[in-house]
């Protein structure tokens, strides 16, 4: 009788040793990958934030180049004017020495033709039109050169606004170090089960609970995180790129629509404003690409927030 009460009492220790263990080993994953939720849904919620910030940045972008294209060709009916308005200077000019030349020559039938010609076209009206809409295209031509530095601007400061959120919404060392203790607290779980399975010392419900939190938590496993860090990395150096160009097209617009260089040299003015529209088209492509990468991200976020969830529910 005293050998069967050592026996259970030594069977009762066993188990309750191994109850202990399991116990433990689901306290420590509990400890090591709670809060790994909060986390990521931070993470999720500034990628979420940087994609609207450089979708704005990609539409200034695209508005500015759009608006670039326009002026173009507000500034080229602008220069066909000009050519016009020189060639009836031109021709009035030509007239005014046939003219001079026929009076001193005393040829009256050619003083009456040129005079007839003269009489003939309402010449200071046309001239006096031509520059009345001058001035409208010039004042046009302005305002939406101004219209594309503002919107470049616009998507330079998005830019760098955007390379700083995706510059710091990575997985850092701190929180790769949780993630992989999460992962490693899993492993030491299932292995504990085990041998209190192959001993017999633990419970049906013991043995199901573990196996829903091994289940659950052992996604980590699977996940790729720095899938997370190269497309932050790609949106900040994107980003810093769109706000690299964004900053140079600004100047250049700005300097190409002030009335000094608009009344100097026309080629410089050209080519100026031609560099504006490109510095703009290459923003607003960064910008994009930066969109496109915030938008994997959180891709990417959301299926480690999915396991991060299912993992700490198992845990309750």
């Amino acid at each position: 009788m005293q050998k069967l009460f050592f026996v259970l009492l030594a069977l009762w220790t066993g188990a309750a040793s191994a109850s202990t263990e399991l116990t433990a080993a689901i306290e420590k994953v509990r400890s090591t990958c709670g809060g790994i939720s909060d986390q990521l849904a931070d993470m999720k919620k500034m990628a979420g934030i940087n994609t609207a910030v450089t979708g704005v940045g990609t539409v200034a972008g695209g508005v500015a180049l759009g608006t670039g294209i326009a002026k173009a060709g507000v500034d080229k009916d602008y220069d066909a004017l000009i050519e016009e308005l020189t060639k009836s200077l031109e021709e009035t000019e030509q007239a005014t020495k046939d003219l001079e030349t026929a009076v001193i020559e005393a040829d009256n039938a050619q003083i009456e033709s040129l005079m007839a010609d003269i009489r003939g076209t309402d010449t200071d009206a046309e001239r006096q039109d031509i520059i009345k809409k001058l001035n409208e295209l010039y004042e046009k031509s302005k305002k939406l050169g101004n219209v594309r530095t503002g919107t470049l601007a616009a998507a330079t400061a998005t830019n760098i606004a955007g390379a700083a959120i995706a510059g710091t919404n990575q997985i850092d060392e701190d929180f790769a170090t949780k993630i992989g203790a999460c992962a490693g607290s899993v492993k030491a779980l299932a292995n504990v089960k085990m041998v209190a399975f192959v001993e017999g010392t633990a419970t049906p419900e013991q043995v199901a609970q573990v196996d829903k939190i091994v289940s659950a938590c052992g996604q980590y496993e699977t996940l790729d995180l720095s899938s997370i860090n190269k497309r932050a990395t790609g949106a900040a150096v994107s980003s810093g790129i769109g706000a690299g160009m964004g900053l140079v097209g600004t100047i250049t617009s700005a300097v190409a629509n002030t009335d000094q260089t608009r009344a100097g040299d026309a080629q410089k003015e050209k080519n100026l404003n031609t560099a504006s529209n490109v510095l703009a088209g290459g923003t607003a492509a960064a910008s994009l690409t930066s969109t496109i990468f915030n938008a994997t991200q959180i891709a990417a976020i959301k299926r480690a927030a999915t396991v991060a969830d299912e993992c700490e529910g198992a845990l309750k």
